[in-house]
């Protein structure tokens, strides 16, 4: 009966079938999609009728939860062409719920070549970019959560190496900069933001280079690293450590203008156990100041030495007395 009302049920009846369809077990679900019951709900995301696509999303949101296979019959069916028109729309909700759905389509592999084929990314960044829209434009009235969830969308397709040039060309990598920089360092929008950006940079050069090159990307990361998550603060050194390395005598001046040291050195002793590593192993490409002339640079590179002494005695493990004595070093080296 459901799947009658879906196929031949006027507007109301059509709806109420699809609202149904959520409260049905795993089994019986299972049992509506080989009967057919994706293209049904495909096509009510054609019409113009809001409540009638809301209800639509929610079902096959439902169908493709926990089933790898639900997730790849309903992008085969041709769901992510009609997703992205759903996205021109001026209802946030409506929004808000299609990428939801393109998030939960593309943790699964085999759908990601597909997704990113019917022009997914570019529509996805059209989102993050949503603040610097147009008014009349429904991406200038785009959620936080809508923002994250895209974020994670272009996450998960990241992980398919055959996609990340094209969401390095989308200018995705700009578009992240600017959302950690102008967001709270330790929100959940920034800690997706900073971690689609590590996993970009360390598979491509040309992202890697293009955030090196952009003014004020050194910065923001040095002040996530100060006022970041542990997990932001942890993705904020992966990446300075990255510029650093691809060519340590063009970027180690840089980084260190913008005060990088003191969190640097904080997050040496305690941050999470990739951070620290990753903090010290940046410390040593920073450490010799001895091109810097100036007796305040002079002071604070003998105090570096000292903090790099102290953590080096205790290796993983810092004893309280040193951890204050360490704490102790950086204030004062914020002074300088």
């Amino acid at each position: 009966m459901l799947m009658d009302n879906l196929l031949n049920g006027e507007r109301e009846t059509q709806i109420q079938a699809a609202n149904e369809l959520g409260k049905l077990s795993r089994r019986q679900k299972h049992k509506l999609v080989e009967r057919g019951i994706i293209a049904p709900l495909i096509s009510m995301l054609c019409s113009q009728d809001y409540e009638a696509i809301e209800a639509a999303l929610l079902s096959l949101l439902s169908l493709a939860c926990g089933s790898e296979r639900n997730k790849i019959r309903i992008v085969k069916s041709g769901i992510v062409p009609v997703l992205l028109e759903v996205l021109q729309c001026q209802s946030t909700t409506l929004i808000e719920l299609t990428v939801a759905a393109m998030l939960i389509l593309s943790s699964c592999l085999e759908n990601k070549l597909e997704i990113a084929s019917s022009g997914a990314i570019q529509r996805l960044v059209e989102i993050l970019n949503g603040d610097l829209a147009d008014d009349d434009n429904s991406y200038g009235r785009i959620s936080v959560q809508a923002k994250i969830d895209a974020i994670a969308t272009l996450h998960n397709l990241s992980t398919c190496h055959q996609l990340i040039s094209p969401i390095v060309s989308s200018g995705v990598t700009y578009c992240l900069l600017q959302l950690i920089h102008s967001s709270e360092k330790s929100s959940g929008l920034t800690e997706k933001a900073i971690a689609l950006l590590e996993n970009i940079v360390s598979s491509s050069e040309d992202a890697l280079q293009e955030i090196a090159a952009t003014c004020g990307a050194i910065r923001a990361l040095v002040e996530t690293i100060e006022e970041g998550s542990p997990q932001c603060k942890e993705h904020a050194v992966a990446i300075l450590l990255l510029i650093c390395k691809s060519c340590r005598d063009k970027y180690r001046s840089s980084i260190l203008k913008e005060g990088v040291m003191p969190g640097l050195l904080q997050l040496s002793v305690d941050g999470t156990w990739r951070a620290k590593n990753m903090a010290r192993d940046l410390l040593l490409l920073l450490r010799d100041c001895s091109s810097f002339g100036s007796r305040s640079k002079q002071l604070k590179n003998e105090l570096v030495e000292q903090i790099m002494q102290e953590i080096d005695a205790e290796g993983d493990t810092v004893a309280g007395t040193t951890l204050r004595l360490v704490e102790e070093m950086i204030a004062k080296l914020s002074t300088l």
